[in-house]
């Protein structure tokens, strides 16, 4: 490769994310251009995932410029398991607003680089709370994860996680079904974001809280890592067939009161709604 500075590098990668995901908050720039990715991939030469061929390919040699791409890199190949696109966790973090001194709960930490961006985007006054239930992807994201006091690495269930109030929850690992128990943990304009996924993926599921009630919209299409201990086969059934019922763009409310099942629920489950009613 070109012998550029490895910090040009970085700089062209956030610039080249501007116009793939039509990124406006400069902040969220400044992140990806920041934070050193090959710190948080291992070492080269890497395995980039082909969404073409469904298959890895190598990358030549071990430049970390190699990794300023807008490419998902295997951390373990062998159970599929990635970084995130690049592209679409920066539109999400640009639609989602993350504020300086913000609270924010991560579900999922992998080895820690969305951490990272997350980390910058709520400054040292801010606090990210990211956990990972693998204990190996826990010890690698508390090691790459030094340099960001603003980091609180949790080894365990993000099903279980605690601690609120957050402004923010975001999900990196896919559930088939709302938990409750994250939405209760929201400040009360704060808001959660979460793959809702099945067997053959899902979408994104974006939550505003409004006080007590809660606003909801499916945002974009989505294939991710199960969340693990989530998978009850169950709730996989019951998404597949909200799917095949009913367009999940009618998406308007997240209810957390007991309820019959109406013609408003997109999703109805134990405790809790996915419906096509507005809030209130």
């Amino acid at each position: 490769m070109t012998s550029i500075p490895i910090e040009h590098a970085r700089r062209h990668f956030a610039e080249e994310l501007r116009h793939l995901a039509n990124i406006r908050d400069d902040r969220v720039i400044e992140a990806f251009a920041t934070v050193p990715r090959e710190r948080f991939v291992g070492d080269g030469p890497w395995h980039f995932y082909d969404q073409f061929e469904a298959q890895y390919w190598q990358a030549a040699d071990t430049d970390p410029r190699r990794v300023y791409h807008n490419v998902l890199i295997a951390l373990d190949p062998t159970k599929r398991l990635n970084t995130g696109e690049p592209s679409l966790w920066a539109r999400h973090f640009d639609a989602l607003r993350i504020g300086a001194g913000e609270r924010v709960l991560q579900i999922g930490t992998g080895t820690g680089y969305f951490s990272a961006i997350l980390a910058e985007l709520v400054g040292r006054g801010g606090q990210v709370r990211a956990i990972e239930l693998d204990p190996e992807l826990a010890e690698k994201s508390r090691r790459n994860l030094a340099a960001w006091p603003q980091v609180e690495l949790v080894e365990g269930n993000g099903l279980d996680a605690d601690g609120g109030p957050f402004d923010l929850i975001i999900a990196f690992a896919g559930v088939p079904a709302p938990v409750p128990g994250w939405h209760r943990m929201l400040a009360p304009a704060g808001r959660a974001l979460y793959p809702l996924t099945g067997e053959q993926g899902g979408f994104a599921l974006r939550i505003d809280r409004q006080g007590e009630l809660f606003a909801a919209r499916a945002v974009w299409r989505i294939w991710i890592y199960p969340c693990i201990g989530s998978r009850a086969k169950d709730d996989i059934a019951q998404l597949q067939a909200a799917f095949d019922k009913l367009d999940f763009r009618f998406i308007r409310s997240l209810r957390l009161d007991p309820h019959e099942a109406d013609g408003a629920c997109w999703l109805h489950g134990d405790g809790w709604c996915l419906s096509c009613r507005a809030p209130g």
